[in-house]
């Protein structure tokens, strides 16, 4: 039997890379989503992919989510946290709306997703969770306190729950990507990104999801097992840790 690997956010963008190349690697993929009815369908029609809609900010949907998706395909194996949202406001204008939103969508689904897939996992002595972060979450961004503080946090949360899963065949590892050309950096001005972003990476592109995607199947291997509690950092050189 295929291993079983759940991707939040997995219809679009970074998420729809990973699922694919999940898939690809050999696992049986469930996709999530939260919204968009017609890109998962189009995604699920194209790929043979299994959608699964829910809120990843509500426990009580992620528990009911994941035990469909344990009922259709089998316990979870891999988890990878790619679900997020911005709500980007200096903090001075920020309200207390959009501080929350991207605290419990970018971080708080963390704690609801892998709480109910870790007591399986160490049921079974086998699992691999990795967590989307982002350059954000380590450098900082102007007018994105919210969601730098969120994706900070995954690193922290990443590190104390690979501790506990260590002797138990779970590796629980972040990855950090920089600029990825995905529809939401496409939609930001031309100008502004031949001007302001593009300098600013010694490689002088955008990364692809496909690379993103790379790494999570490079994480998610058996073979990886030594590997946790890392932070695998895809910027093209932009900022260095």
């Amino acid at each position: 039997m295929p291993r079983v690997a759940v991707v939040t956010g997995g219809t679009r963008g970074i998420g729809a890379a990973i699922s694919k190349a999940l898939k690809a690697a050999g696992y049986s993929v469930a996709a999530t989503y939260a919204g968009n009815d017609a890109a998962a369908q189009k995604f699920k029609a194209e790929t043979g992919i299994a959608v699964f809609k829910w809120d990843v900010s509500s426990f009580d949907a992620c528990a009911a989510g994941i035990k469909q998706i344990e009922a259709e395909l089998g316990p979870v194996d891999v988890l990878v946290n790619n679900a997020g949202i911005t709500r980007d406001a200096q903090l001075h204008r920020m309200t207390p709306e959009q501080w929350s939103e991207v605290i419990n969508t970018n971080l708080g689904s963390l704690f609801n997703m892998c709480r109910n897939v870790i007591e399986g996992m160490r049921a079974r002595k086998f699992g691999r969770i990795i967590n989307i972060s982002s350059i954000n979450g380590q450098k900082g961004q102007f007018g994105q306190t919210n969601y730098s503080a969120a994706k900070a946090g995954e690193f922290g949360f990443t590190k104390a729950l690979a501790q506990e899963g260590a002797k138990l065949g779970i590796t629980v590892n972040a990855i950090a990507p920089g600029y990825i050309n995905t529809e939401m950096v496409q939609a930001v001005p031309k100008d502004v990104l031949e001007k302001s972003i593009l300098p600013t990476i010694p490689v002088g592109r955008l990364g692809e999801p496909e690379e993103i995607a790379r790494c999570v199947v490079f994480l998610a291997a058996d073979e990886s097992g030594f590997i946790t509690g890392s932070t695998m950092t895809v910027n093209g050189a932009q900022y260095i840790t």
